[in-house]
């Protein structure tokens, strides 16, 4: 690919409710961020938290969806049908409030493009999702509406009191917004319910850099983690939700004739900790050795004040001796691209979406549906018993990803996305 020259710079604003940690909304931000500024963009991030240097974002802390008022007053707002009038003032007032720190926002950097992250799919804040319709609307400033997982996908939101307002900016159809989604199911549903066309661009790895391996840093990761050498690593490289189904790893290691050990790198996020409790009584009950061990990772390493390591979720892979993926939903799957980019072995239950957008493609992985059976547990064993298959499931696999989730696919559908808004030539040749 060639760089062109005569292609304006552009600044580009990501919005969202938070912009920190390894939440797949933050990662793929900081992805498309790579690539963007790669052909000579400039990036900028309004978020309620934001791990991003301070010169380059605008943080409002009640934009945070867990911001306690924030999150007190969206559980009224689901399993009845109605809302109060008390609600609905908050929301206006909140809505304006946003409002004018999104012009702000769009002033003080000199926006030409903004990226709203997911903030009109999923009604964990209200109020920013309007207030972004609006500016949107009022403006006609060229937009790309990243959407990850729609309202209708999670259960808990099905039953509301705020239907009006999720008709109206969850997603809304204005001219200067295009749509993009992460799968096939997601566009046409989007179609289905909006009335309103998208693009798939797929959640992406950096397969063009080879992945990093064990070093001085990271040597000690199994002994901080009570592994020995002997001990088989699993990996469950998620948060601890319920739609994660991590319990089919728990059954799938009480059923391998080895000693292994189940490692959770994430804590249990926006839902709860109800679920987590319920998977250490079945892992207890199962006496299998199940680590939570989200104290140990974040997104980049650190020394804390107390001396005390605090790991990468790439740390951990290198390790790793198998990567379970038992998920019962997701929006696409970056677990599974990790797993593929540090070249490990699969277990993978076959949700929808893998089944539609990934598993046609040709990866090689154990496949379970919906629950593990015999020949799951036989798979594996074989898998982890022979060097040999293993390198040739994580070589294809790898080759495919290239191919179909690097860098190279996101720089080619970015590019065209902002020459379509913005008017101009692609900044690259198409090779």
């Amino acid at each position: 690919m060639e760089y062109d020259p005569m292609r304006r710079s552009l600044n580009i604003g990501f919005v969202s409710t938070r912009f920190a940690g390894t939440d797949g909304v933050s990662l793929e931000t900081s992805k498309w961020a790579e690539v963007l500024e790669s052909i000579g963009h400039h990036c900028f991030y309004f978020s309620g938290l934001s791990d991003r240097p301070d010169d380059i974002s605008y943080v409002v802390p009640e934009a945070y969806y867990r911001h306690p008022d924030v999150e007190y007053r969206h559980l009224g707002f689901f399993g009845k049908t109605s809302r109060s009038a008390e609600d609905s003032e908050w929301i206006h007032d909140w809505r304006m409030t946003f409002k004018r720190h999104l012009y702000d926002f769009i002033d003080q950097f000199e926006l030409d493009i903004l990226i709203p992250e997911n903030i009109m799919a999923i009604p964990l804040q209200v109020p920013l999702a309007l207030a972004m319709t609006e500016v949107i609307a009022e403006t006609g400033i060229p937009t790309i509406a990243h959407h990850h997982d729609f309202a209708w996908e999670r259960k808990r939101f099905l039953v509301n009191g705020i239907e009006d307002f999720l008709a109206a900016a969850f997603p809304p159809d204005l001219p200067s917004i295009q749509h993009v989604v992460i799968n096939s199911q997601g566009q046409s549903a989007l179609a289905r319910r909006r009335g309103v066309s998208s693009v798939v661009i797929p959640n992406v790895m950096n397969y063009e850099q080879e992945p990093p391996g064990i070093d001085d840093y990271s040597a000690d990761l199994r002994q901080t983690l009570g592994i020995s050498e002997d001990d088989t690593f699993i990996l469950q490289p998620t948060r601890v939700v319920q739609r994660k189904g991590i319990e089919h790893a728990i059954e799938l290691v009480q059923r391998l004739e080895r000693d292994a050990i189940l490692v959770i790198s994430h804590a249990s996020g926006d839902e709860g900790d109800e679920y987590e409790r319920r998977l250490l009584e079945y892992a207890n009950l199962l006496n299998v050795r199940t680590l939570f061990c989200d104290e140990h990772f974040d997104e980049y390493r650190r020394i804390e004040p107390d001396g005390r390591k605090i790991y990468s979720l790439n740390d951990a892979y290198p390790h790793a001796d198998l990567v379970t993926y038992p998920s019962v939903f997701e929006g696409f799957g970056n677990a599974f691209l990790e797993a593929v980019y540090f070249k490990k072995p699969i277990v993978v239950n076959n949700y929808s979406i893998y089944a539609t957008d990934i598993r046609p493609l040709g990866f090689k992985v154990v496949e379970f549906d919906d629950f593990v059976t015999e020949d799951t547990v036989r798979q594996t064993e074989e898998v982890l018993a022979n060097p040999s298959l293993v390198y040739d499931m994580v070589d294809t696999n790898y080759q495919l990803a290239l191919q179909y989730f690097s860098y190279r696919v996101l720089w080619r559908k970015l590019d065209i996305l902002i020459a379509n808004i913005i008017g101009t030539r692609p900044a690259f040749a198409m090779d």
